[in-house]
């Protein structure tokens, strides 16, 4: 039946488009009154695409307004704004007039928040409380003031220390004593808008933050000799910060130049959502939906970071990565970062708060051979969490590692085994392709599954993040053992929050690389390691059935 058919000639192709253009179809077109039907048309449904779409943001913008009225309501240290520094003046000013102009803030937020406190108000969680165990004012040491530190005898260099976004000079406080005990001039500036009440990151902008660094890094050069050693310690937010100041030094010659950059979990890149996180605020503009300014308003229980989250917070940060990637990227291309500080990067695989991939594809991707390391700390890969981890999770390491060889040194501090609570360091030299194995002695806590953003910088006995908090400090409240068990939806906060660890199992080791950096600030860079041999990639299911995850460091077959 079907060979007859196929042995038939095929009719002629009848379509319109092959037809020769005929001389009445090019005239119709070149008509003045088709031309001006088709446009006619065309901007009708211009206009109903834009309609469309004027619609569609009415409804997104009154739903984001609606939903904005839910959970608690504002606070005075939601509305009220301390009267901050501006980038100019800041840039105009030294050390003690910064000081001067902190305390004229911090006394305002006390007899503008504290002193007029309702009844509901007055509760033994609220940091605002000035008969609070939490109020920062009556605790051991108030962590939210910026300080200068100097070291017993001459100061053999200085470190600025930038924290993060929504934090204070709390966050760095260990490493900024490990350097003063070695000898440096520690200073640790509260950046404007932090340290004093959530509403005050509703004004700030994130060249205020860069102005602040710039005056730090002054009055560090102002208390050492000339050639002693700078560094710049930055965690999260304060992690671009550094980076952007070092940045900056090659373009501006009235900078000084830090001699190395420390970086903890550093914010070089951030979700796409802070992009758009202006777009939410819009209805802000109406005083009736102030709280769409916020991204979350909930209790203040915490003496030296904020836990209510402005909008702005997010865009200000978006604003700075944004300017910062696109000066690595102009200074690379014109190959002027060979002169950059070597940078040592702590980072987990895990982080929910910053882009991890965005450091290495936005800026260890382009630095040169200058003694830069990346810390990398996966994942426990214990018996015990194994059924529960996602595939995603177990094989996060393979998806952030570059191909190999880098001008950088690698390290992944990870277990022994897979079930193995020991841990080693699996160390790549720059330029190889060969790992080295070396015992840490320090075993993967078995109720740790991964490190966090915020956990880093603290140690296990930091008393007020700790898992093991120091019984000779007292701030208060140790969050880092709150265990909460009971029903959802009973709390006011995110279960998350009280989940996330808060410490660093790790941080021994983070501070001896720290050490090394301050002893040889710029390492050789061409040693030669010994190991063994990389070996292709495991797949996602060799990983996840613990194929000999971890002999040689597994490298991916393709950049992240």
């Amino acid at each position: 039946m079907i060979l007859p058919a196929l042995s038939r000639e095929p009719e002629p192709f009848q379509s319109a488009v092959l037809e020769e253009p005929t001389l009445e179809r090019v005239c119709l077109i070149g008509d003045p009154g088709v031309q001006s039907r088709i446009w006619t048309r065309f901007l009708r449904i211009l206009k109903g695409g834009v309609l469309f779409l004027a619609a569609l943001a009415l409804v997104l913008l009154g739903a984001r307004a609606y939903l904005s009225q839910s959970g608690l309501p504002l606070e005075s240290w939601h509305t009220f704004v301390p009267d901050e520094l501006s980038a100019d003046e800041i840039d105009a000013a030294d050390w003690d007039q910064y000081l001067k102009a902190e305390d004229a803030i911090f006394e305002s937020m006390r007899t503008r928040v504290s002193q007029t406190l309702g009844s509901e108000e007055r509760v033994p969680y609220n940091r605002y409380f000035e008969d609070s165990p939490i109020y920062p004012a009556k605790l051991s040491e108030d962590w939210n003031h910026s300080y200068l530190r100097k070291p017993e005898g001459k100061p053999i260099g200085a470190v600025v220390l930038l924290h993060g976004l929504t934090d204070s000079p709390y966050s760095l406080r260990h490493i900024g004593r490990r350097y003063r005990e070695l000898g440096f001039l520690t200073i640790g500036i509260r950046l404007p808008a932090h340290g004093t009440v959530p509403a005050a990151l509703t004004a700030v902008e994130w060249e205020d933050w860069m102005a602040a660094t710039r005056l730090a890094v002054r009055e560090a050069k102002r208390q050492i000799d000339p050639g002693a050693p700078l560094h710049l310690v930055g965690f999260s937010n304060g992690g671009a910060l550094a980076v952007k100041y070092a940045l900056d030094a090659i373009e501006d010659e009235h900078l000084a130049r830090p001699d190395r950059l420390v970086l903890i979990s550093p914010m070089i890149g951030v979700t796409r959502f802070a992009r758009m996180a202006g777009l939410a605020g819009l209805p802000a503009l109406l005083p009736a939906f102030a709280k769409a300014a916020w991204l979350g308003v909930v209790p203040e229980f915490n003496p030296f970071k904020y836990n209510s989250f402005p909008i702005n917070g997010a865009v200000q940060s978006y604003r700075l990565t944004d300017a910062l990637q696109r000066q690595i990227v102009r200074l690379s291309k014109a190959g002027r970062l060979a002169s950059v500080a070597p940078m040592l990067t702590f980072q987990s695989v895990l982080d929910f708060t910053v882009s991890t991939p965005a450091i290495i594809s936005g800026l260890y991707a382009h630095l040169p051979e200058n003694g830069s390391e990346l810390v990398l700390f996966d994942v426990n890969r214990t018996v015990k969490f194994g059924p529960l981890m996602r595939p995603a999770t177990e094989a996060a390491i393979e998806r952030l590692l570059p191909s190999l060889p880098q001008p950088y040194r690698i390290t992944v501090i990870a277990n022994a085994d897979n079930g193995v609570e020991d841990t080693v360091a699996r160390i790549i030299a720059p330029g190889q392709t060969t790992v080295e194995v070396t015992p840490l002695g320090i075993p993967y806590p078995p109720q740790i599954f991964s490190l966090s953003h915020v956990a880093i910088p603290f140690p296990m006995d930091d008393s007020l993040y700790g898992l093991e908090p120091n019984p000779n400090e007292n701030f208060g409240v140790h969050l880092g053992v709150i265990a909460a068990r009971g029903e959802r939806g009973a709390l006011i906060v995110n279960l998350d929050s009280l989940f996330r660890i808060a410490s660093n199992p790790f941080y021994p080791y983070m501070i001896e690389r720290i050490e090394e950096g301050i002893a040889n600030p710029a390492p050789a860079v061409n040693e030669k390691l010994g190991g063994v041999p990389l070996q292709a990639a495991e797949t996602q299911a060799d990983v996840s059935a613990g194929a000999d995850y971890l002999d040689p460091l597994p490298q991916p077959a393709e950049d992240p």
